[in-house]
């Protein structure tokens, strides 16, 4: 017999396929249909784990559903109001994850070269971006500074000996997951606009909010 994250798995595989499949029709309404569903299987997965650190969880939990807010705001990816107010509710999904993550780090090895790693290529991407970004500049701004610091915030999770060691693991590659999927729905947003971001960001960051979901029963 499947377990119940087993079956909210294949559930979120199937409602993936449907979201690529709307996404390069670019129908908006098989967005609106799939993609709330999709992510609120991430907090679902959260609800059904047995809570160790109810304070991460509750943090988590808060980021999650921020985040779920995001995600029907790009559903309207054309209007830019729209768009910047998914991006506020994601920058404040990134706040609670950091708070989350730092709550429970400490200082090492993993801390210092995640911090070099991802200073530096945030920066790159920056850079990249800048010509594109118009009055979007400081949302942007605030979005890489938030996003760098979820980021390092994982990797001192990551450091702390205490903590289970799937549940560092899970956190770590979801925050690193996390942040490259960004990477392409601002490519999309700011550089070229094609498929090929989604088919790459998309399986990218829902993996990334599945396995921080699922280390709230392991931290």
């Amino acid at each position: 017999m499947l377990q119940h994250y087993e079956i909210i798995l294949v559930v979120a595989a199937f409602l993936l396929a449907g979201l690529l499949f709307f996404e390069k029709k670019e129908s908006t309404k098989g967005l609106i249909i799939v993609k709330p569903l999709l992510s609120l299987l991430f907090i679902v997965a959260a609800l059904l784990q047995i809570h160790l650190n109810m304070t991460y969880f509750y943090i988590v939990l808060a980021g999650l559903v921020l985040c779920l807010i995001g995600d029907v705001c790009l559903i309207f990816f054309f209007n830019k109001k729209v768009f910047t107010a998914g991006l506020g509710a994601f920058l404040a999904g990134h706040i609670m994850y950091t708070i989350a993550f730092f709550t429970c780090g400490t200082s090492g090895a993993v801390l210092w070269v995640t911090t070099v790693a991802c200073l530096a290529l945030s920066i790159g991407v920056f850079f990249w971006l800048k010509p594109n970004l118009g009055t979007m500049m400081g949302p942007v701004i605030a979005y890489v500074v938030i996003i760098s610091a979820m980021a390092i915030g994982a990797s001192a999770l990551k450091s702390n000996p205490m903590l289970d060691m799937t549940g560092k693991i899970l956190v770590y590659a979801g925050a690193l997951l996390f942040y490259v999927s960004d990477i392409f729905v601002a490519r999309h947003r700011f550089v070229k606009k094609e498929f090929i971001n989604r088919v790459i960001g998309l399986p990218m960051y829902y993996t990334a909010q599945f396995l921080i979901a699922f280390s709230t029963g392991l931290i």
